[in-house]
């Protein structure tokens, strides 16, 4: 499974990294592939076909762009990838804007890893 792993917070990106590397997952936070920390990077990175991920686990408070229209822009461009969001913003309708932007799950910070 390819997973681009879009985290501003790089302690926790590598925390994530080393938790999906133990359960067999693929990411490689060390050379930035499937690792963004700007909402800028996760936009060329989730709009090139060519990387195929399987997953996009996206924060939604990012530098220079933020999540919800990387996500937008997903949608936009017919990318069907699941996107999981991870984010501090857990009202409600925060909740209802990032589900209704195209999201498949919205995760609240902090979280248990085995969430």
């Amino acid at each position: 499974m390819r997973i681009l792993l879009v985290e501003d917070d790089r302690n926790l990106s590598a925390t994530l990294a080393e938790q999906l590397q133990k359960e067999g997952f693929i990411t490689d936070c060390c050379y930035k592939t499937d690792c963004c920390y700007d909402g800028e990077m996760a936009l060329s990175y989730a709009l090139n076909i060519e990387y195929n991920y399987d997953i996009v686990l996206l924060d939604r408070m990012l530098p220079i762009i933020d999540g919800l229209t990387v996500l937008k822009a997903m949608r936009q461009k017919q990318i069907h990838t699941p996107v999981l969001i991870m984010t501090g913003l857990g009202e409600l309708d925060d909740k209802i804007a990032g589900l209704d932007c195209g999201a498949d799950d919205y995760l609240v910070k902090p979280f248990h890893i085995k969430e």
